[in-house]
């Protein structure tokens, strides 16, 4: 049964999907919880913070889901060419998820604003990491490289490189998705398949595994 701050928070994010969140109501996200309009506030301080905590959340799980694809028994080329479709996939039907890839927040979106100067911090730690702000799309991006490199193997110095190279590939596809897309209707993730094979290949010439060796090298 998932916590209070958890309901909240999905309430939040099941709201967005009909409204802009200037017109989502801290008092509706509350109601659709089911917890009082208090609790909200005890856990996230202001509508501001529940912004916060939301994007935070998106981050967050992004990072998880690079590393449960990269955990899957498969050569490491694959895993890699395996995290750049998931990547493509989820941005297209996540919308916090894409804008915290790109950068590019719409009205439609909660902006996260950092949290005030001098204000006090919350007493939810779960808040005050979230109150510290979210990864800007260069530092999510390090962060999934970082994961990559280390679930992959150990780095001989090229291997980090890699994995970057890998996911600007994938982030190139979320900014500027084919041309049947419209901003009404982002590509479907089924667009990047047919790709896929080539994809893999250019991934397999980046990242190229020695059979006979752990080291992994640039060719």
């Amino acid at each position: 049964m998932p916590t209070a701050r958890e309901a909240l928070l999905d309430a939040a994010l099941a709201a967005l999907a009909g409204l802009p969140w200037s017109a989502v109501r801290m008092v509706d996200v509350a109601a659709a919880a089911g917890v009082s309009r208090q609790t909200l506030y005890n856990e996230f301080g202001s509508k501001e913070g529940l912004a916060r905590a939301l994007v935070r959340r998106e981050a967050d799980a992004y990072l998880q889901g690079v590393e449960a694809v990269l955990a899957e028994p498969a050569p490491p080329a694959r895993n890699l060419a395996a995290v750049a479709e998931w990547t493509v996939a989820e941005a297209g039907t996540r919308p916090l998820l894409r804008a915290l890839l790109t950068g590019c927040w719409g009205e439609r979106l909660p902006t996260p604003r950092p949290a005030r100067t001098g204000a006090r911090a919350s007493v939810v730690p779960a808040q005050r990491r979230a109150d510290a702000g979210v990864p800007s799309p260069a530092d999510l991006l390090g962060l999934a490289r970082d994961r990559a490199a280390t679930a992959l193997g150990p780095d001989d110095g090229l291997l980090s490189g890699s994995c970057e190279v890998v996911l600007r590939l994938a982030l190139s596809y979320v900014v500027a998705p084919e041309p049947a897309a419209t901003d009404a209707q982002w590509a479907p993730p089924e667009s990047w398949r047919p790709t896929m094979p080539t994809i893999t290949s250019v991934i397999e010439t980046i990242f190229r595994v020695d059979t006979t060796s752990p080291r992994k090298i640039m060719p």
